[in-house]
C-alpha cells in the first residue's frame, strides 16, 4: 500500500500540498502519478484534504494533528486501517507531485528482497546522482553508503568533505521515499527521537542511531521534492514542457 502522509500546514510553504499543479492539486497529482503501482491512502490531519481525497476517488484516513513526521502520520493510519504484518507500506510524500512510478516501484521491489534476506534493515529508501551545485543546498539532503548500499550517514550538508580539496563531481542525493513493513514501521515509530535526527531535522537517522540499517536504492529521477515557492517556480518550468 503507498500512503501520503498530507498535513495541511507547512512552515515554509503554507498550505503547499493544495496548490495547483498542471491543473490539480498537489496531493491528488501526487497520489494520481503512483496509483498505477499499488491501492494509495492519504493520510491527513485535515477534514478539508478528506473531502477533496473523496472527491478525486481516493481513500483517505484522518489522523491526528499532533505528529511530529509524516512517519507517525501514516504509522498511525495503518493501524487505522488493520493491517496485516507484513503489508508492505511505501511513505511517497504529498509534495513529490512529479515523481516517476518506476523510482517508487524500485523501493517497492527492495523491499521484498528485504523480508526475505535481513530484518535488521528497517526503512528503504533511494537516492539519485546530483550536481557539486544541488549539493550545496541544505533542503537537497545527502546520503553516504557503505560498500552493501545501507545508509552510513545522512545530511543537510554537503557530503562527503575532500579532504584533499579534489572536486566531487556527484554527490547522492537521497529521495524522501521510504519503504517498509507494517511491522517495521511500527518498530520505527516506537523508537525514541535521536540526537542526531533532531540537530539534521532527518527522521531517518533515528533507525541509524539506534543500530538499524537503512538500504538505499540507486535511481534515475528529474523529481523534487517541492519545500518553497521557488521549488515549485522551478519544477513547473521543467516539466510542463
Amino acid at each position: 500500500m503507498i500512503i501520503i502522509p498530507a498535513r495541511l500546514n507547512s512552515s515554509r510553504f503554507a498550505n503547499k500540498i493544495m496548490v495547483d499543479i498542471l491543473g490539480l492539486p498537489m496531493v491528488i497529482r501526487t497520489a494520481r502519478q503512483v496509483s498505477s503501482l499499488d491501492k494509495v491512502v492519504i493520510a491527513t490531519d485535515s477534514q478539508e484534504v478528506m473531502d477533496l481525497a473523496s472527491q478525486y476517488g481516493f481513500d483517505a484516513v484522518l489522523t491526528s494533528t499532533s505528529h511530529n513526521s509524516g512517519t507517525d502520520r501514516i504509522n498511525e493510519a495503518v493501524n487505522i486501517l488493520n493491517l496485516s504484518e507484513d503489508e508492505i507500506i511505501v511513505n511517497v510524500q504529498a509534495d513529490e507531485p512529479f515523481i516517476e512510478p518506476e523510482v517508487v516501484q524500485t523501493v517497492i521491489d527492495r523491499v521484498k528482497k528485504i523480508k526475505e534476506n535481513d530484518e535488521n534493515i528497517m526503512i528503504t529508501s533511494c537516492f539519485k546522482e546530483i550536481t557539486s551545485e544541488l549539493a550545496d543546498d541544505p533542503n537537497h539532503v545527502k546520503v553516504i553508503l557503505d560498500e552493501h548500499s545501507n545508509a552510513i550517514y545522512f545530511s543537510r550538508a554537503k557530503i562527503p568533505y575532500h579532504r584533499d580539496h579534489h572536486e566531487v563531481s556527484n554527490y547522492n542525493g537521497h529521495l524522501g521515499i521510504y519503504g517498509f513493513t507494517k511491522k517495521s514501521l511500527n518498530e520505527f515509530c516506537k523508537l525514541p527521537s535521536s540526537k542526531l535526527e533532531n540537530i539534521e531535522k532527518l527522521e531517518q537517522l533515528r533507525a541509524i542511531d539506534n543500530g538499524y540499517k537503512v538500504a538505499m536504492v540507486k535511481v534515475v529521477s528529474k523529481s523534487f521534492g517541492i519545500d518553497t515557492q521557488e521549488d515549485l517556480n522551478r519544477a513547473l518550468e521543467i516539466f510542463k514542457k
